[in-house]
């Protein structure tokens, strides 16, 4: 997910008619998918909203279950799927899918009653977006992913020459749509960087493809922090990204107030960010959450439950908030949030 403090913190069967290349040429509406639809597919699973990111590669990661037991929460999304130098996922891009430790903690997750969202891109690393050299490349990669944990939803945190390139930028939506036809009822984040105003110029411009598209994306998400600068509370600048992204997609969709807002969510991170005099609170926390249930966002997470607790003398920020805190006092906030 983000730019962060060591590593980028910073997806069934198609009719039998059509291919994915039938669905690349088929001709594409500038009008939303579905505009009138106000609800999003995760509204109808139980914590799916409330999914915090956990990096099992990276900063001293907790046992899934231990945090289950110790907030309540059910869901994780987890971070990050990377390629191995081409057009295959595995974790961290190194990683395979299946038969490794990131499946069997997949696996005590949902032996736990939990589930989990899978997240690729973020920061740094190969990315398949990149690497795959068409949409439905890209698309078969991504459900390489789908098919190995059979996942309910699949985020795609999109960032750095990922994001900064607008024919990369296309294909990540064209093979979205492809995933989406293939999964029907699977939910889909696009997650994103931000300004304390809303998306940015690039940010604006992958909206409106994905809307050109007709992708019915689920959820597009930003991380409200690592600002260079803005003012009031983190939490009040949170509030105005959200405010500027949800202005973006009611644009570029045609949706009403209330359908934009529900298609639009937030990923912040807990304690202090990459910026210097930059911290997120856990009364920030309060205010997004209180935003959020007003609304009825798609979304929020945060990065990371890795940085869910205090530092100690000596200890990796990766792995700590810099902030006093109790144990998942992060978590637990977000935890509260039922969509």
């Amino acid at each position: 997910m983000r730019k962060t403090i060591g590593v980028r913190l910073t997806a069934p069967l198609l009719a039998a008619t059509l291919g994915p290349a039938a669905l690349l040429l088929a001709p594409v509406s500038t009008a939303a998918a579905d505009p009138a639809r106000a609800d999003t597919a995760a509204a109808a699973v139980p914590g799916m909203a409330a999914a915090p990111y956990e990096y099992l590669g990276w900063g001293s990661p907790q046992k899934p279950t231990d945090v289950m037991k110790a907030t309540g929460v059910k869901w994780f999304t987890l971070a990050f799927i990377l390629s191995d130098g081409g057009c295959n996922p595995k974790w961290d891009g190194s990683r395979p899918l299946t038969g490794g430790s990131d499946e069997a903690a997949i696996k005590s997750i949902r032996a736990a009653g939990g589930d989990v969202v899978v997240s690729v891109g973020g920061w740094s690393g190969n990315k398949l977006g990149e690497k795959c050299s068409s949409a439905s490349a890209l698309a078969a990669a991504y459900q390489k992913v789908i098919d190995a944990y059979k996942l309910k939803a699949f985020d795609i945190d999109i960032e750095n020459t990922e994001f900064g390139n607008a024919t990369v930028r296309q294909r990540v939506v064209d093979a979205l749509k492809i995933v989406k036809t293939r999964n029907p009822g699977i939910v889909t984040y696009i997650t994103l960087g931000t300004t304390p105003t809303g998306p940015d110029a690039t940010g604006k411009d992958l909206i409106k493809r994905g809307a050109a598209a007709g992708l019915a994306n689920d959820g597009w998400v930003v991380m409200p922090f690592d600002f260079g600068g803005h003012s009031g509370t983190m939490g009040q600048a949170s509030v105005g990204a959200l405010e500027g992204l949800k202005a973006a997609v009611k644009s570029a969709y045609g949706y009403s107030d209330d359908a934009a807002y529900r298609h639009i969510g937030v990923s912040s991170m807990n304690g202090k960010t990459d910026e210097a005099g930059e911290t997120v609170t856990t009364a920030d926390f309060r205010t997004i959450l209180g935003y959020a249930q007003q609304h009825h966002l798609a979304r929020f997470s945060f990065w990371s439950v890795n940085r869910d607790r205090a530092c100690g003398s000596g200890t990796d920020a990766d792995a700590c908030s810099g902030v006093a805190q109790s144990p998942y006092e992060f978590t637990r906030i977000v935890v509260q949030y039922q969509g």
